[in-house]
């Protein structure tokens, strides 16, 4: 046969064989037309001006720590949208707050890619863990569900402890889950709620990376969720803003310490996003209605449009990625 014929064929087997990788790893389901949010959606160009709600939002309020499930208009965590190519197969990663809003989105990324996953959120977020979960088994990954309070040292070891059992290893820790409560003074920042702030965003964060590293290999990814409040803080949350100040610090001193070790260490900085934090007790009613409307979009992000970014960290592609923090907001904040 000629060589020439042979390698044509080959090729074309070749292409055959990639293109049905990456059906295999949609999972999911179908996703529809034009569905917002979700960093792989189908069709080339997007304008990311159209197609995402826009303020004013409707007055709502709920008991913290909130549920997406009963939001107006619900987030888009990219169940419909995220087309995964298999950037994380065989991965095995533990998402803190990945019940709802971006831990939510990232979890469901992650399988998409072909990762298994261990979510972590409160008991009270029960409603919306089931539906992360349910999405992550159709894509034909593990999920693991870890229900707890992150404040407590303990549970945040014995956190770190099930996630390594139940997974069979540990390569991807993304500490998110966080605490965030408006306050026009800080003589209406109690001392417990200051505790709770820190304990929440930043001690977790430190006991379950410390929990978390004896066990991870070369190439392991850690990433943390700062904000544009690090650089830029709110008038109106004070507590929280210092402690997303404190993430991004950490993450460039571990950054640097891990690096011999082969693990990388990266944040993300999110602008304004629409999930439970906000109608929680994280905005005024006023700043609520008019959320995301100060950015040059005139809209806040979606959980599953930041998605991306988490699985670019996670994956082996950004080798040489490490101790940078990556923004995502609409055009407004640093870094």
């Amino acid at each position: 046969m000629d060589p020439t014929h042979i390698s044509e064929k080959r090729r074309r087997l070749m292409q055959g064989a990639a293109a049905g990788l990456a059906v295999a790893t949609v999972g999911g389901g179908n996703a529809a037309e034009g569905a917002a949010g979700g960093g792989m959606a189908q069709g080339g160009l997007r304008d990311p001006r159209a197609g995402y709600p826009r303020p004013p939002f409707p007055e709502q309020t709920q008991q913290w720590p909130g549920l997406a499930a009963k939001m107006t208009p619900k987030p888009d965590h990219g169940e419909q949208s995220y087309r995964g190519s298999g950037r994380l197969a065989g991965r095995k990663a533990l998402v803190t707050g990945g019940d709802s809003g971006i831990g939510r989105a990232a979890a469901i990324a992650f399988a998409r890619e072909g990762a298994d996953v261990a979510i972590c959120y409160l008991p009270a977020e029960a409603i919306d863990a089931d539906e992360v979960v349910r999405v992550i088994e159709a894509a034909g990954r593990k999920a693991v569900r870890l229900p707890g309070d992150i404040r407590d040292e303990r549970f945040c070891q014995q956190l770190v402890a099930s996630a390594v059992r139940e997974l069979g290893g540990l390569d991807i820790v993304v500490n998110n889950a966080g605490r965030q409560q408006s306050h026009d003074s800080i003589l209406d920042i109690s001392t417990e709620q200051f505790d709770w702030t820190f304990k929440t965003n930043v001690y977790a964060m430190f006991w379950i990376t410390k929990a978390a590293v004896p066990h991870l290999p070369p190439g392991a990814a850690i990433i943390n969720t700062s904000s544009v409040n690090a650089t830029d803080p709110s008038e109106n949350l004070l507590d929280y803003a210092a402690t997303k100040a404190c993430i991004t610090n950490f993450t460039k001193g571990l950054a640097k310490q891990l690096a011999s070790k082969g693990i990388r260490v990266n944040a993300v900085a999110p602008g304004p996003f629409w999930t439970p934090l906000q109608v929680s007790g994280g905005q005024t009613m006023e700043k609520l209605k008019a959320f995301g409307s100060d950015t040059p979009m005139q809209r806040p992000g979606q959980p599953g449009e930041i998605a991306p970014l988490y699985v670019d960290l996670a994956s082996a592609e950004a080798t040489y990625v490490t101790g940078q923090v990556f923004g995502a907001s609409g055009g407004k904040g640093n870094p």
